[in-house]
């Protein structure tokens, strides 16, 4: 099982393991967006998600459990003259705000079952009533395949889980399907992944 340390030690190698841009689906989403809406980017490694939003003019929470992660996410943010706060916590143990946020980006964050069901309760917390999240994570199909993802098929996401975990958030959009990747060296070809935008009821 992949631990803090370890994604200390890959994000300490140099270099961005995922690129510095944002997640395309995250960035078709841009539409969505208004200056000065409140948004947590969890699970985001080295910033390249929530500085893209800081940069949009929201007001960005970037929570990763590697301190690693998050130190190069603040450097990212101060040369790119965004305003983003860090936070290093483990997104199944973090004290979730409640109706906080208008928007949560939660991309390729893949976690054991009882922790992302953790996280998922304390996502449907913290959004405020109308709040967006948006989600993309690889689906059991990306196994085998090299283009990154987890080994264990217990950590990857389908409709179903999304339907569950996240029950009582209203469907925008929810797709499963193939995708190519150009973020990073982790992240490269031909991908298969489970894509959503979903609300909390007013």
């Amino acid at each position: 099982m992949s631990t803090s340390l370890a994604w200390d030690e890959r994000y300490s190698g140099g270099g961005f393991q995922f690129g510095e841009a944002p997640n395309g689906y995250l960035l078709a989403q841009s539409h969505r967006l208004r200056p000065g809406m409140a948004a947590l980017a969890v699970g985001d490694g080295e910033g390249r998600n929530g500085v893209w939003l800081a940069r949009q003019g929201l007001q960005v929470t970037s929570l990763d459990w590697s301190g690693v992660g998050m130190a190069k996410a603040r450097e990212m943010a101060a040369a790119r003259g965004a305003a983003l706060e860090t936070v290093v916590a483990d997104a199944a143990q973090w004290d979730w705000p409640a109706a906080r946020f208008d928007l949560i980006a939660w991309i390729y964050l893949h976690l054991p079952p009882a922790d992302r069901a953790l996280a998922a309760a304390g996502c449907r917390r913290a959004l405020k009533p109308g709040g967006l999240l948006v989600l993309e994570g690889f689906s059991p199909a990306q196994q085998g395949r090299r283009s990154g993802g987890p080994k264990l098929p217990e950590l990857l996401w389908d409709r179903a889980i999304v339907e569950r975990d996240f029950a009582g958030l209203e469907v925008l959009e929810l797709t499963e399907g193939a995708v190519r990747l150009d973020e990073g060296p982790r992240h490269q070809g031909l991908a298969e992944v489970v894509r959503c935008v979903l609300r909390q009821p007013r």
